[in-house]
């Protein structure tokens, strides 16, 4: 890398922060100031105004800091999006005027991916799947083809802005996260809904139920105790399937969220579960902050070069997934299973075995030392009988599936026909992509959904596709959910080659040839992601 020193300024919602770093990731300075409204949610007007009244304090703070001049600068470094549109366009401007009062190149940057490489500079991480939970974001993150993917994200709300929204709701203030945490450490368990669809998580469904318990009188501490458990729940699921997928070897948490202690506990539990490393950086770095921005600034600099003044617009929806990342070495380290084991899922262990002479696996839903007993018998007693059914529907559906031997609810397993073949996401072609969208279609026509259509959960045997893992299925009428389970396939392409992933997508749509479902997933895709 160049030897470089960048100055980096925050401000995607309410925090505003300034940091300046050099090009072998020390750290220099680090200023910041956070913006706490009296009642309600964080207002964009308010934001902005919060910024264009510390950026102009933060950046002198900073270079005293440091202890270098304005003229050791090389890099004005900024968040370009995500984020809120009016305290966006106060750091773009505020960037521009520094750029051009002291004559030096600017660069914007994409704010999670701030929070991913920093993390990774703080902890050492090379290539994990990232959880990044903050008050605007909730993804899963891994790197995959030259860009960091999003295995899975929130089709609603972020988890931040979900617990915040209660404690605003219930009176107990905002932000809400760490007068819940603290709550919940004295409460018991009640039943709320538990949303994950294939690889993404729902928290609106959640946030109203216990809005509801809050209304009925339920005690503050049993409400607070089981939303926690539940969405963190959900959130670690998510990030356990990603790593399954993916079989990468570290996991890490990032975004302001990681600063609840149960949320760390219960991902560093799942990630020992599969022999994977956990990192975390530390804590003032996991929320916004100038010094992310400042060392991606100086990464994407390396690579690309400075970017025009023309080019430095704000981005309020920015994708993570669509920005290039040449820097990371694409050598995986890949998680190690035991021999008895066939495959180790997040839902499951496969085990071989027999039945009657005849080979067979064994689906062994093991309990999930992350969640607490109540959680984890609910869901995996549900999904094993529904499995069991979905089995024997996508049969009758026209759709070929593993012969289901024996279930043994007891111990939550099924005993199933082995499935000798290769995963589609090894042979992918067009032809495949095309037979997978009919077969995907007579999934819907009967009102199936898969919940986790990914193209390691497709086999080909000889010539024929088999679809295994029905145990995030369910039935379901709503043209919605169908238009679900394709996203998650479309993200699972994605994930094996970005370039041809639109192409084989296109030919799963042509398959499937229903215009109407198909016509409901960009509006899922755009559907409150980085609303902060």
């Amino acid at each position: 890398m160049i030897d470089l020193i960048s100055l980096g300024i925050e401000g995607t919602a309410e925090k505003t922060g300034v940091g300046i770093v050099d090009s072998d990731g020390n750290i220099l300075a680090m200023a910041g100031k956070q913006l706490f409204p009296e009642e309600g949610g964080i207002h964009p007007r308010l934001a902005a105004e919060h910024h264009a009244e510390w950026i102009p304090k933060l950046i002198p703070q900073a270079i005293e800091e440091s202890g270098l001049s304005y003229s050791d600068i090389d890099l004005i470094s900024f968040s370009q999006g995500p984020g809120l549109g009016p305290a966006l366009r106060i750091v773009a401007t505020s960037a521009r005027s520094l750029a051009l009062s002291l004559k030096k190149p600017i660069i914007g940057v994409n704010h999670c991916i701030g929070h991913v490489e920093v993390g990774k500079l703080d902890t050492g991480a090379v290539n994990p799947v990232s959880l990044y939970v903050s008050g605007g974001n909730s993804q899963v993150i891994a790197y995959e083809s030259g860009r960091y993917r999003i295995f899975g994200e929130t089709l609603d709300i972020a988890i931040g802005n979900c617990l915040d929204h209660f404690g605003r709701e219930t009176g107990l203030g905002h932000p809400g996260g760490p007068v819940i945490e603290k709550l919940a450490k004295k409460g018991s368990y009640i039943d709320l809904p538990y949303i994950v669809k294939g690889m993404d998580f729902s928290f609106s469904g959640l946030l109203s139920a216990a809005l509801r318990e809050h209304e009925k009188g339920t005690p503050m501490e049993d409400i607070c105790f089981s939303l926690q458990e539940t969405a963190f729940s959900m959130l670690v699921e998510v990030t356990e399937r990603a790593l399954s997928h993916t079989q990468k070897d570290e996991v890490m948490l990032c975004g302001g969220v990681s600063a609840n202690s149960r949320l760390r506990e219960m991902l560093k539990t799942m990630s020992e579960e599969h022999g994977a490393k956990f990192y975390m950086p530390e804590m003032k770095l996991c929320g916004d902050n100038g010094v992310m921005i400042a060392w991606l600034g100086l990464l994407m600099c390396n690579e690309f070069g400075p970017m025009d003044l023309s080019d430095t617009g704000i981005i309020q929806k920015f994708r993570t997934d669509e920005v290039d990342i040449p820097w990371i070495d694409n050598s995986k380290s890949y998680l190690t299973l035991p021999d008895e084991l066939i495959a180790k899922g997040a839902e499951s262990n496969i085990v071989k075995s027999e039945y009657l002479g005849e080979k067979a696996v064994l689906k062994d839903r093991i309990s999930k030392k992350y969640r607490i007993s109540e959680i984890d018998n609910k869901i995996r007693k549900s999904r094993c009988k529904l499995e069991a059914r979905l089995l024997s529907d996508a049969k009758r559906a026209g759709v070929v599936t593993p012969v289901l031997y024996d279930i043994n609810l007891e111990d939550k397993s099924i005993l199933m026909e082995e499935i000798e073949g290769v995963m589609v996401k090894d042979i992918i072609d067009d032809d495949l992509a095309f037979r997978i969208g009919e077969n995907i279609s007579r999934l819907h026509s009967a009102d199936i959904i898969h919940g986790d259509i990914t193209t390691s959960n497709i086999m080909l045997r000889d010539d024929q596709l088999v679809f295994i893992d029905f145990g995030l299925g369910r039935h379901s009428q709503l043209e919605e959910d169908k238009a679900v389970d394709l996203l998650v396939l479309k993200k699972s392409l994605q994930s094996i080659d970005y370039n041809l992933a639109v192409k084989y997508f296109d030919l799963v749509l042509k398959g499937y040839d229903n215009e109407k479902v198909a016509g409901h997933i960009s509006d899922i895709e755009s559907r409150g992601r980085y609303t902060h």
